[in-house]
């Protein structure tokens, strides 16, 4: 069974950079075609996909976060990391990292999930 866990800092200032990173364990990010997702959900909102790498380590974005947004991965600890840029209020959220057999923009397809962690953005 894959396990996921998000980790990172519960409250950012505007304008700084939010970092997460998602711990995998029972399952290895480089395994083919497999995807691992950023997701959040604003408070009172839906899902929102943010991006995900892949097990080649290709990165995609979703097109209103891309210009803020990056994905990177440490296959030595098996975890994979969300760096959003210039955050504002309106990125305070609950943010997920799952997990999908194939890259799929649909919650539906993900597999696994973490626990979620809730980041405010508040001075």
């Amino acid at each position: 069974q894959v396990q996921l866990q998000e980790s990172g800092p519960g409250l950012v200032q505007p304008s700084q950079t939010l970092s997460l990173t998602c711990t995998v364990s029972g399952g290895d990010i480089t395994t083919r075609f497999y995807a691992w997702n950023w997701i959040r959900q604003p408070p009172g909102k839906g899902l929102e996909w943010m991006g995900a790498i892949v097990y080649d380590g290709s990165t995609y974005y979703s097109p209103s976060l891309k210009s803020r947004s990056s994905i990177s991965r440490d296959t030595s600890k098996n975890q994979f990391s969300l760096h959003l840029r210039s955050v504002n209020p309106e990125d305070t959220a609950v943010y997920y990292c799952a997990s999908s057999r194939f890259l799929s923009y649909a919650a539906v397809d993900y597999d696994n999930w973490g626990q979620g962690t809730q980041v405010t953005v508040s001075s």
